[in-house]
């Protein structure tokens, strides 16, 4: 069997398409992959690392804001538009696969609408509360539509496809060890933790209101542990700022390290975890059951980790607060209260919990053996 996969942009993107074709390879193993990207994206990088091969074609989205650049940048979307249809059937031609899926980014947008006109039977995975523009198109043109969650339906014209919500699946090492196991490694005691990120790149916003956290709660000499990465963006100023506090990187409480090498012990650790809001992000905290608070990024395209982060929020899984009201303040004083009252702690996570797909393998396969028997009539 021959399966294309078509996807680009970000890690949001590329890894959902990664995964997928580990648990195709798990029930067929002698499946053949070919994935479609972008020549400069993440997947260049990431696709070939994985041990796949990867065909590119040149796309890139329409900016909205009027500038010089971007009407510069607008040109080039046009001159690509015009030769990725083309292009996205010179790689389906060449390559004659079976079947074919799109799991976001503009790559998967020409690559996945040319399939399905070519009678191939495809799919989309859909990683996002509110759908992605590319997924959003494909939605009218796919055979099937995979989805993380439910509320991303509402966005989407249901008539035009079948749908499973099959979650989003995550690393197989998540919520592979107890609290007290990681904490052990960890070298921490049995006390109130905090795992705390804005992603490899970091985020100003969680860096600058955990730097006052971590002070409040040392000089307190509260009983609270706390493992924070500050990411790239921060790997000048938060060591700076905890050496002018007189607070050490690492002790028996702290772990701060501009990168989280082994967040799935960080993860079992943690009673409480503050982050922003990406698909993978939530996925892991549902599968490892952990109370967060959640701090959406405000510039991603249509606002989807507010709408990613509000499915935990309703369930009552997690606080949410935009980055707009996020002061100092108010996040120790949530914290504050979760310390306090570690019953709530535990009643967030048990929530979190009830959010967590179980089955997503089975589920995803369930739609790859629906394609198989399409491909074959």
């Amino acid at each position: 069997m021959k399966v294309l996969i078509a996807c680009g942009g970000t890690g949001g993107h590329i890894n959902p398409g990664l995964a997928i074709a580990d648990i195709i390879k798990s029930k067929y193993p002698d499946t053949e992959f070919l994935f479609a990207g972008t020549p400069k994206g993440m997947e260049s990088k990431l696709v070939p690392k994985a041990g796949y091969k990867l065909e590119t074609i040149k796309v890139a989205g329409f900016q909205r804001k009027i500038s010089l650049e971007n009407i510069g940048r607008n040109a080039k979307a046009v001159a690509y538009l015009i030769t990725s249809g083309k292009r996205a059937k010179e790689i389906i031609s060449k390559y004659k696969p079976d079947i074919a899926i799109g799991t976001g980014g503009y790559a998967a947008g020409p690559v996945i609408r040319k399939a399905a006109k070519m009678g191939i039977p495809t799919a989309i995975h859909e990683q996002n509360a509110y759908p992605g523009v590319t997924n959003k198109l494909l939605s009218k043109e796919v055979d099937y539509v995979m989805l993380t969650v439910i509320e991303a339906l509402e966005y989407m014209d249901k008539s035009k496809f079948e749908y499973s919500v099959t979650g989003l699946p995550v690393r197989s090492n998540i919520n592979k060890m107890s609290k007290a196991e990681a904490r052990k490694k960890l070298g921490f005691d049995d006390s109130f933790t905090i795992l705390s990120f804005g992603g490899s790149l970091g985020a100003g916003c969680i860096n600058d209101t955990m730097t006052e956290t971590i002070k409040w709660h040392v000089k307190n000499g509260l009983k609270i542990n706390h493992i924070h990465g500050y990411g790239g963006m921060g790997k000048d100023t938060f060591p700076q700022a905890m050496s002018e506090a007189g607070i050490p990187m690492k002790s028996e409480r702290l772990r701060i390290t501009e990168y989280i090498n082994d967040m799935d012990v960080c993860l079992a650790a943690a009673d409480l975890v503050i982050c922003r809001s990406g698909a993978s992000t939530l996925a892991e905290l549902e599968a490892a059951g952990k109370a967060s608070i959640l701090i959406p990024s405000p510039i991603v395209a249509g606002n989807h980790q507010y709408h990613n982060a509000m499915v935990l929020g309703k369930a009552g899984a997690a606080i949410v607060i935009e980055q707009k009201d996020v002061t100092n303040e108010r996040i120790i004083k949530e914290i504050e209260k979760l310390y306090n009252e570690p019953e709530k702690t535990e009643v967030m996570s048990a929530e979190a919990a009830k959010l967590c797909i179980t089955d997503t393998n089975d589920r995803i396969l369930e739609v790859i053996d629906k394609l198989i028997a399409k491909s074959k009539k």
